[in-house]
């Protein structure tokens, strides 16, 4: 892979949109765009750590913040709260993904990880256009990347702490049914994760310190491995989106506050992205 951008504290959350490469650098607080270039612009500032990215049908930007659980919205005089989660999450808040009409669904830790607390299931939110919080899958194991199919008939969550990716059905009010396993392996620690126009899904694998595409049913079509540094989130895109670009760091946690080692690495695959996010 090659590096399109440096000096990050711990990159996550990347989406393509609107010609750049839009992510979270968690411990510098901003949500930032880098074209291809490598020419970066810090867009907001998010005090309590940003962490998923999307967008509304109007084009505003979503923003998962994530120790104070809530969603942001920004709009003309910044960012404001769009949806309190605090009553559904039981730990940070993380990953995320919107749908055409603007639902959004959030991920998070399900318990204070960070503070020592036993691994518990977490429930996954979806946040109507306007707001409101509901619970749409309980007993999930760390819900964390998400994906859309182009059809935005299925929804598949990467459970890190499940080793699994699980896929779902979505109706047409937004909730989630006929739960079922799309892939899963005991060696498979799933963190960010994209999807491709052949239905194979790339997953960003920390523990296995490589990016992997990954087929329904388990199997492993393609292999990158990152050298020396751990992937935490992947996205396809560029003009083809046959780009992959992939965040990297040397670990995770709160000890990545004030360290400038993160990465944006990328590297060119066959087949190009679809989908949600």
């Amino acid at each position: 892979m090659e590096t399109l951008l440096d000096g990050l504290t711990f990159p996550e959350g990347p989406r393509w949109h609107d010609g750049r490469l839009w992510f979270s650098d968690f411990h510098n607080y901003r949500v930032v765009a880098v074209g291809q270039d490598g020419q970066a612009e810090t867009l907001a500032t998010v005090p309590q750590c940003p962490s998923g990215l999307g967008w509304m049908p109007d084009g505003s930007l979503l923003v998962v913040s994530m120790h104070d659980r809530k969603l942001l919205r920004m709009g003309n005089h910044g960012l404001t709260v769009h949806a309190d989660l605090s009553a559904i999450a039981g730990g940070p808040c993380n990953d995320m993904t919107v749908d055409s009409l603007g639902r959004a669904y959030v991920g998070n830790f399900g318990y204070e990880r960070y503070k020592g607390e036993d691994a518990k299931p977490a429930k996954l939110a979806r946040v109507d256009p306007d707001g409101t919080v509901s619970v749409v899958a309980e007993d999930m194991r760390f819900p964390n990347g998400m994906v859309i199919t182009p059809d935005g008939q299925s929804l598949i969550v990467g459970e890190t702490m499940g080793n699994r990716l699980t896929e779902f059905d979505i109706a047409p009010d937004g909730g989630l049914s006929n739960r079922r396993v799309f892939a899963a392996a005991d060696n498979l620690f799933p963190d960010g994760i994209c999807l491709d126009a052949e239905g194979g899904i790339w997953v960003a694998d920390p523990r296995g310190n490589r990016v992997v595409r990954v087929l329904r049913g388990g199997a492993i079509s393609d292999t990158i491995p990152v050298l020396g540094r751990n992937a935490y989130a992947c996205m396809l895109g560029g003009e083809d989106r046959r780009t992959l670009f992939v965040c990297t760091a040397p670990g995770s946690g709160p000890d990545r506050a004030g360290k400038t080692d993160g990465k944006i690495e990328f590297v060119r695959v066959a087949v190009p992205g679809t989908g949600l996010p």
